[in-house]
This record gives structure tokens, sequence and C-alpha cells, in this order.
């Protein structure tokens, strides 16, 4: 039963993770328009995830996880085409200026210190999961900078961070049940998971206060 549930918890954390793509993507697509969309956030997520899955050539997987693999960078890379080629004109870049060289000097830094090394082989892929978790950890940061800006994100949506929501809760849940059950854990996981989680939790609370209620003041004030 507790396997079952493991499962469950993996299996919905990457669904919510892939959906939050999804609806990003879809929003753009609808609205034809990736204004308050960071454009350097995503160029950090989509290098988390080609550095994390760049393994699934050499090991074998259960096919859903290599599609799952395969879907994910496929998704975060077509993002990128809609916010810097499709949609281009609609973007930011003035408001996008986190200088993303101060986060990846020092997460590449730790992921060669502080890593899972387990064979001179497989050395250089453990060094590249664990930058892409300590990456990812902090890959919102340029979004928070810009909302934190601007005060405005016309297109995330309240799905899309339910999404990111629901996909951190979901990972939180399946650790607990790893080490419940099993006495396994993942210090870089788990330490990279917290500081994300936090990130995430400062993110809903900046566009709630400043787009949310920014956006109902403004329509009680043209009232």
């Amino acid at each position: 039963m507790s396997q079952i549930f493991l499962n469950i918890f993996q299996l919905m954390s990457r669904f919510t993770r892939l959906l939050a793509f999804i609806i990003l993507m879809g929003n753009i697509w609808t609205t034809r328009s990736c204004a308050g969309i960071s454009g350097k956030s995503q160029i950090l997520f989509a290098m988390a995830y080609i550095t994390r899955y760049c393994d699934f050539f050499m090991h074998y997987h259960l096919l859903y996880h290599t599609l799952y693999k395969i879907v994910l960078i496929v998704t975060s890379l077509a993002t990128l085409y809609l916010i810097y080629a499709k949609f281009k004109a609609t973007y930011d870049r003035n408001h996008d200026t986190f200088r993303i060289e101060f986060l990846l000097i020092p997460v590449t830094l730790l992921g060669l210190l502080v890593n899972h090394e387990f064979t001179p082989i497989e050395l250089w892929v453990q060094v590249l999961w664990a930058f892409s978790i300590y990456l990812e950890s902090v890959a919102i940061l340029p979004q928070l900078f810009m909302v934190s800006k601007t005060g405005e994100a016309k297109t995330i949506t309240s799905h899309y961070l339910m999404a990111l929501g629901s996909y951190r809760a979901l990972y939180l849940m399946d650790w607990m049940w790893h080490y419940y059950f099993y006495g396994h854990y993942d210090l870089i996981a788990i330490g990279g998971g917290i500081v994300q989680t936090v990130l995430y939790c400062d993110f809903f609370y900046l566009y709630i206060t400043r787009v949310i209620w920014g956006r109902t003041l403004l329509q009680c004030d043209e009232v």
C-alpha cells in the first residue's frame, strides 16, 4: 500500500509540474502575449531540466519516465520559443533585468563541490543533477524580482499558481513517504526543495498583494 501511495505522489507531482508549463504556454498562446513573464526564469528552468534529465539515454527507465523527461524538456524549450521568438514583441525585457549570473555562478560551484559521487564514470551526471536541483530551487527569483518591480503579471493566472503550489506540496509528501516507509532521504533534494518552497510562497504572496489586489483597487477606482 505504501508503494502505491508513493507512486501516486511521484506521478502527481510530476504531472502538476508539467501542467504548470502547459498552462503557462496556453496562456501565452491565448493572449498572444508574454507580458509579465520573466524569460530569464524560464531559461533557468529549462537549464535545470536539461541538465537533470540528460541521462535518460544512459540508463534504462520506464517508458512513462522517459517520455516525461522528454516532454518536460521540450515544453520548457517551447516556452522559451514563445517568449523570445513568437511573441517577442510583447516580452518586457526592460523589467526582466535580474542578473542570473549571480545565481549561475554559486549553483555551479555548489554542484561541483556538493554532489553524490558514486563512480568516476557517473561523476559528471551527479554534478549535473546536483546543479539542476540547486538551480531549480532559485529559478523563480527573476520572476519574483520582475513582479516586485512592476506589480503586473498579466499572463500568470491562478491556475498556473495552483499547479506550481500543488507540485511543491506533492513533492514534500513524496519525501515524507520515502522517509517514513524506507528511511531514505536526500539532503541535496530536501535542501533545494525547502529553498524553492520558501521562494514559491514569497512569489504567491507577491502575486496576491501586488497583482490581484492591485487589479481590485484599480477596478474600484474606475467605478
